[in-house]
């Protein structure tokens, strides 16, 4: 996978993780979590880990409300 590709998807998967705070926190969560493993593929290890990250976070943080 080339840097572009990484990219992309690792900005993806943190706005997926992002959007996930505030609507359908389970799928959300779950697609930005394995966009960013699917990253970490890439030369983008750094968006993949945040990506990975904010998913878990905010799968989290539904259970906790």
């Amino acid at each position: 996978m080339n840097a572009t590709t990484g990219n992309v998807l690792g900005w993806l998967g943190i706005i997926a993780a992002v959007v996930g705070f505030f609507y359908a926190p389970m799928w959300l969560s779950i697609i930005g979590f394995v966009l960013g493993l699917i990253t970490l593929a890439s030369p983008q290890k750094a968006l993949a880990w945040v990506a990975v990250v904010l998913s878990v976070i905010s799968f989290v943080v539904q259970f906790i409300r």
